[in-house]
């Protein structure tokens, strides 16, 4: 990995890394709740370079190699009363960390695609930063409405346990994870995630950073008004296997932002399965490259 630095200012530094030739448009990976950049596959990143894509992925603030902040998580009272008080920050602040890093890269716009936590941090870019987005996927993510995108209960007890400090049982514990929020009818990538929880538990472990991005999501509500400001080309994908953000956070996101498309991937669940990704590389690259044309019939029609 070549790993590199940004600072996006307010005390926060981004660990980031890119794939392809910088002289494509970019395009902005962002990860989701507790989930290093690392998630973003290395081959995964190098196939949407190879279709004409300069890929930027970073970790977040409170994740990988990004700066850390202090502060204890909410409580598991906290949580159940959907209670915002203890958070650093919210989604907004998470937003401006990634603006600031294609600011500072020069890279604006960019095409941003956002997974889970990542989709609602890229929601607020595009809603509050427009001129810093080119285009814009949200996948498995939602809107902050109470009533969308409710987790299946069963899905509560693996999330509720703490993870365990030894490597190995670390790595464990992620498989039984994503095998209980991972795809159906699909065959899941248990090699790639057991590959990603090594690499995650090598890099940095912050179980309370985890805790702060939740706090983040809570203290930020329902940003179904906020969505309805988007003016970027949107497409939303989502999976109809998804018990973690169920498929009604995709329908709610995708009613909200104007002129949306929706993307339902039949057996997909809260993963990246190795075996959808052309038609998820697919699915971004053309979506680019529409807005590209788009972006450039504008440009056109405003010199005559």
């Amino acid at each position: 990995m070549s790993e590199q630095f940004c600072d996006v200012g307010r005390g926060i530094t981004l660990c980031y890394e890119t794939f392809g030739d910088p002289c494509d448009p970019a395009a902005l990976l962002i990860m989701g709740l507790g989930t290093q950049m690392v998630a973003w596959q290395e081959d995964f990143c190098r196939g949407l370079a190879a279709r004409g894509l300069y890929v930027v992925r970073f970790d977040n603030r409170d994740i990988g190699r990004s700066t850390h902040l202090q502060g204890p998580p909410p409580s598991l009272i906290d949580l159940l009363r959907y209670s915002g008080s203890v958070a650093r920050y919210t989604l907004a602040d998470m937003a401006q960390d990634a603006a600031g890093l294609l600011s500072e890269l020069g890279l604006s716009p960019a095409h941003v695609i956002g997974a889970s936590q990542g989709g609602m941090i890229a929601q607020t870019l595009a809603a509050r930063h427009p001129t810093q987005v080119r285009s814009l996927v949200s996948m498995m993510s939602s809107t902050g409405g109470r009533w969308v995108g409710r987790p299946a209960l069963r899905s509560y007890p693996v999330f509720l346990r703490k993870a365990p400090r030894e490597r190995e049982a670390f790595i464990e514990h992620a498989s039984r994870l994503f095998a209980k929020v991972g795809s159906r009818g699909i065959p899941q990538d248990t090699d790639g995630v057991r590959k990603i929880a090594a690499l995650s538990f090598d890099r940095e472990l912050d179980r309370a950073g985890t805790g702060r991005q939740l706090a983040a999501i809570i203290a930020s509500g329902d940003r179904t008004a906020e969505l309805k400001r988007i003016t970027a080309p949107t497409l939303v994908i989502h999976g109809t296997a998804d018990s973690l953000v169920s498929p009604s956070g995709g329908r709610a996101s995708a009613r909200a932002i104007p002129g949306a498309k929706l993307m339902m991937i039949e057996g997909m669940g809260h993963d990246l399965p190795r075996v959808l990704w052309p038609r998820l590389i697919d699915a971004f690259a053309t979506h680019a490259a529409e807005a590209d044309r788009l972006a450039e019939r504008g440009a056109a029609l405003q010199q005559i």
